[in-house]
């Protein structure tokens, strides 16, 4: 059986995937079109949250984005486009975004984010924790009190799963964050959640990955493939052809736009979101914060906070838009008045294509080639499902029997 194998895409699923086939003993390149600096695993919330089980595409989120289209400090936009391939995917999220639906895909997002918080742990501790991995938990705050009692239900499903929880009160939440005052009147903590500094993350494994005799190959464009059979032989490249045994395809939103040339037409769109990090902050939060009511995430990253918000599905572009920025930090003014954050300059905003899917799964899945697998579209939860989703796609790749059930996982799902 061969073990060489070619990973398209060096972000933190291509990265996870490399990972886990090195531990098996394969021969590995990595190839990505940038410059392996950029990219949306590194400049993300770095959250490992089983406490987000419940997929994207849920009852009253299409209600919910309609609303939120007619403001432009929201947090989520759809720019409308004449695109065949954007009303696919539309269509197939308004039939994904209900009650059944969500209750069946809940269980298996419950298995993944559960595997890969357990995988990253024994990582970090395999590794020495070089990428800051705290397991500190994670607080859903609110301000409004609907919203508080929909953040309440969901703490007892998580309770169903296991998932530990604490509802605070805004007492509390003064008791848990004195340095920053926080304006919410409640909160959900998960303790089960962790995070990691991203950034760290991508360079450190990087460097562990050289060390192991993985080839990375950047600034590298794929532009076609050559085939035989159930097969793919080659990949052809602004760097010349290279010969392929076993090849991942992880290239986040960029997929549908390679998986086309090999005739697997995918629905995945790219989620744009925006982050900036704060240095040296003085009065900083203690533990990682969602504030669901602004759909804004916080990190603090040692002296550091990392604040990022919005879903912008608007092709593939990296173009900021400054009033989603002032949205995402009107936010957390709101919600913690001692921090007093500036809006920063356009320069120092952070921009990220979250790979996202109809109904809020990854596809992490086999193709009608018996040499290629298929690893991406985790929207926001790319450092969540990350060694998980490595170590399934591994796997795959060597057809072994995968730890959990990735049926749900199929590129298929939508036919």
């Amino acid at each position: 059986m061969s073990k060489r194998v070619t990973s398209i895409g060096g972000g933190i699923i291509g990265i996870t995937t490399a990972y886990y086939l090195v531990k098996a003993g394969c021969e590995v390149m990595i190839m990505d079109k940038g410059n392996g600096e950029e990219g949306c695993s590194f400049g993300n919330a770095g959250y490992i949250s089983p406490s987000h089980f419940v997929p994207l595409a849920s009852p009253g989120i299409v209600a919910e984005g309609i609303k939120y289209m007619l403001d432009s400090k929201s947090p989520f936009y759809i720019k409308p486009r004449f695109d065949f391939s954007l009303m696919k995917w539309c269509w197939s999220f308004y039939k994904s975004a209900n009650q059944k639906t969500v209750a069946k895909n809940i269980h298996y997002m419950n298995s993944i984010l559960q595997l890969s918080r357990n995988e990253t742990i024994k990582m970090a501790k395999e590794l020495g924790n070089p990428f800051d991995l705290k397991e500190d938990g994670c607080i859903m705050m609110y301000r409004k009190i609907e919203t508080g009692h929909h953040e309440e239900e969901l703490a007892q499903q998580a309770f169903e799963f296991g998932i530990q929880t604490k509802v605070l009160e805004q007492s509390e939440l003064a008791t848990w964050e004195p340095d920053v005052l926080p304006n919410s009147i409640g909160g959900v903590y998960y303790s089960t959640d962790s995070h990691i500094d991203p950034k760290k993350y991508m360079h450190f494994m990087k460097e562990y990955l050289i060390n192991k005799g993985v080839i990375f190959s950047y600034n590298t464009t794929v532009r076609g493939f050559r085939r035989n059979g159930n097969s793919v032989t080659h990949l052809l490249t602004n760097k010349g052809d290279f010969t392929c045994e076993k090849l991942v395809l992880a290239t986040g939103s960029w997929i549908p736009s390679l998986s086309k040339d090999l005739g697997i037409d995918l629905l995945l769109q790219a989620g744009k979101g925006f982050s900036i990090t704060y240095k040296n902050v003085k009065n900083n939060i203690k533990r990682p914060a969602i504030l669901v009511d602004d759909r804004v995430a916080l990190t603090p990253l040692g002296n550091d906070l990392r604040i990022g918000g919005t879903m912008e599905i608007s092709g593939l572009n990296l173009e900021v838009s400054m009033s989603r920025v002032e949205g995402i930090v009107e936010a957390v003014n709101k919600n913690y008045t001692n921090l007093k954050l500036e809006v920063p300059k356009k320069e120092d905003v952070w921009a990220g294509l979250r790979p996202c899917t109809p109904d809020g799964m990854p596809y992490i899945s086999k193709t009608k080639f018996q040499n290629l697998v298929i690893s991406g579209g985790h929207a926001m939860l790319g450092i969540s499902m990350s060694a998980a989703t490595g170590l399934l796609a591994k796997e795959l790749v060597l057809n072994e029997k995968p730890t959990i059930n990735v049926d749900a996982f199929s590129i298929n799902r939508f036919d």
